[in-house]
């Protein structure tokens, strides 16, 4: 069997996307009022271990792969360059060597994305990807979940992007491609997500707006997104805050979105910057249960990896 790597959200497609979404609805479900760390009746991961490689710091990432794992029967460990071989110099295909000896998938934590993708090329097991520089595709997994949950279908859905076109609205875009949704990007100049995300959604049938304008970008929105002004490894310059400011996402942008609108961030937040207090603290934000959702989806997305869905 082909093996399955989540290297961005293309690798499953649409039709697994589906079934992602479907699985982690049933099993979120089949839990309710449960204790965090039971594992589910049917336990479809017992005796697998999952590896979890970090190089970028983590709290939602880690806790949630690690939560997963216990839910769905099985166990996780954690590594890092500053404990492991890694951060002598042992290279990531000697790595995905051993670790595929070892443990039954690897999720990855980094920079650069092409050290994902070194790592899937010498990998036996499913490699997934935590975050890198390029894209977020478990992150988007939770938000698309959390979006079903508030009752928006997805297919036609209006989502407005306001700040940096960093990874996570890459992979904002090439779910919209994927599943039928439209995005309006509003982004300061400088400050473009990649083309190449842009090119494949719009191929793909999805509308790609830019502007400049945030109150254009939030018009009509069903989910208004936002993430961090300031990402991990990026220095806070000032120019960049300046840039940013008029894409704050505050009450009066969110009335230009429509009433029932929700907000989603990826945390961590820092309020007062790229959000106000009133709307992440406000009846429009669904950002904790888009937090509790990590675990719900990459539960779904381990299954798919390890060819139980």
């Amino acid at each position: 069997m082909t093996v399955r790597h989540l290297l961005d959200l293309g690798d499953a497609g649409a039709d697994a996307i589906g079934t992602m979404l479907a699985d982690a609805h049933a099993r979120k479900a089949a839990r309710a009022g449960w204790p965090k760390g039971r594992a589910d009746a049917d336990a479809p991961l017992a005796g697998h271990v999952l590896a979890m490689i970090f190089e970028k710091n983590s709290t939602r990432t880690r806790v949630s792969f690690d939560v997963a794992m216990r839910q769905l029967g099985g166990s996780a460990l954690i590594l890092d360059s500053g404990t492991t071989q890694l951060g002598r110099g042992e290279s990531l295909a000697d790595t995905a060597r051993v670790l595929s000896r070892m443990v039954d998938a690897i999720m990855i934590r980094t920079d650069d994305h092409a050290k994902i993708e070194e790592l899937a090329r010498h990998a036996s097991v499913p490699v997934i990807n935590g975050l890198t520089d390029r894209s977020h595709p478990c992150q988007i997994m939770a938000d698309l979940l959390t979006i079903e949950e508030q009752g928006k279908p997805l297919r036609g859905l209006e989502l407005a992007w306001l700040g940096d076109g960093n990874n996570v609205l890459h992979s904002i875009l090439e779910a919209a491609g994927l599943v039928g949704f439209n995005v309006r990007v509003g982004t300061p100049v400088g400050y473009d997500p990649d083309s190449a995300f842009i090119e494949q959604a719009r191929a793909a049938g999805a509308v790609i707006t830019l502007t400049r304008d945030p109150a254009e970008a939030a018009r009509g929105a069903d989910v208004v997104v936002t993430d961090t002004w300031v990402s991990m490894g990026q220095n806070s310059a000032a120019d960049r805050l300046a840039a940013m400011t008029p894409y704050q996402v505050n009450s009066a942008l969110m009335a230009c979105a429509k009433a029932d609108a929700k907000f989603l961030h990826c945390l961590p937040a820092h309020v007062g910057e790229e959000v106000s207090a009133d709307v992440f603290d406000g009846p429009a934000s669904v950002v904790f249960d888009e937090a509790e959702n990590r675990i719900h989806a990459q539960k779904s997305v381990l299954l798919w990896c390890a060819g139980k869905l």
